[in-house]
């Protein structure tokens, strides 16, 4: 991690945070004494399989899921959401983007209730109806999308790709201090993908946010992140730079991940395939 991201600051971090879910013989360790340090204006990527602790973690973070053990703190204060207010305090700083885009929207409301919503939410509420016009088609245009055309619609009358440039339409109304991205890119193709990439580390260089990009593929971490953290069974095995973490691996689990990683200058052998994935 450069200097300069150094000095900006810790705006997220944690200490022995764990979830468990259900009791006795039937507990199930989700997160497992995780700690971390998260810088403004940093691009973090966690990586892992499915069922690795990745989501959990971030519902944990976002104050969706209970804390079972340890302290998150945001801006250097130890978190407080134990009432509704405090909730929505903490969510005027910190926002996420999920894999699944026709999950993410109330289908019975409009896409300009949706945008307005975060207006007012940033308080602009008493704006005028003009101004607060503008600014949800400045939003839509940062995306690519025309405000004229998306005016009216429910969510579910656009496409998949289109849904997930709206979600960061409302990141760019809200500007969030942390933006939490969840497997942003699974459901789309791949040239929508290339382009919402570019559009949440443009919206980083933007506003100085911090990101935390959910992934289980480490070579598209190495390629947008600053920082990498590899999670297996709720744990952190492994944490450094991108550099650090990919071109030298320390865990084998990293060096697991890495190897499984499809070469294009190397023959993809079949059989050997297969046997991997039957064993």
């Amino acid at each position: 991690m450069n200097s300069e991201i150094m000095n900006t600051g810790l705006c997220l971090s944690g200490t022995g945070v764990t979830k468990v879910f259900g009791f006795g013989d039937k507990k199930t360790v989700a997160v497992n004494n995780v700690d971390f340090k998260f810088h403004m204006g940093e691009l973090i990527s966690i990586v892992g399989e499915s069922g690795s602790g990745k989501t959990t973690l971030v519902k944990m973070l976002l104050g969706l899921t209970s804390v079972t053990g340890g302290d998150i703190y945001f801006m250097g204060k130890k978190r407080d959401i134990s009432s509704h207010h405090k909730k929505k305090e903490y969510w005027r700083g910190i926002q996420a983007i999920f894999q699944d885009p026709f999950s993410s929207f109330n289908i019975f409301n409009k896409i300009d209730t949706v945008l307005l919503d975060c207006i007012n939410m940033r308080g602009g509420r008493r704006l005028s109806r003009q101004k607060k016009r503008e600014l949800m088609s400045e939003a839509c245009g940062f995306v690519n999308l025309k405000f004229e055309e998306m005016t009216n619609k429910y969510p579910f009358e656009l496409s998949g790709g289109q849904m997930q440039r709206l979600m960061i339409a409302r990141i760019f109304l809200l500007k969030p201090k942390i933006l939490l991205a969840d497997e942003p890119t699974s459901m789309i193709d791949a040239c929508s993908r290339s382009t919402i990439l570019d559009m949440l580390l443009k919206l980083r260089d933007e506003t100085g946010m911090m990101i935390i990009f959910i992934t289980h593929d480490i070579g598209l971490a190495y390629y947008i992140s600053d920082s990498v953290y590899i999670m297996e069974h709720g744990k952190f095995v492994e944490h450094g730079t991108a550099d650090e973490v990919i071109l030298n691996p320390k865990a084998d689990y990293t060096k697991r991940l890495i190897n499984d990683v499809p070469k294009i200058n190397e023959p993809w052998e079949f059989r050997k395939q297969l046997r991997k994935a039957v064993n």
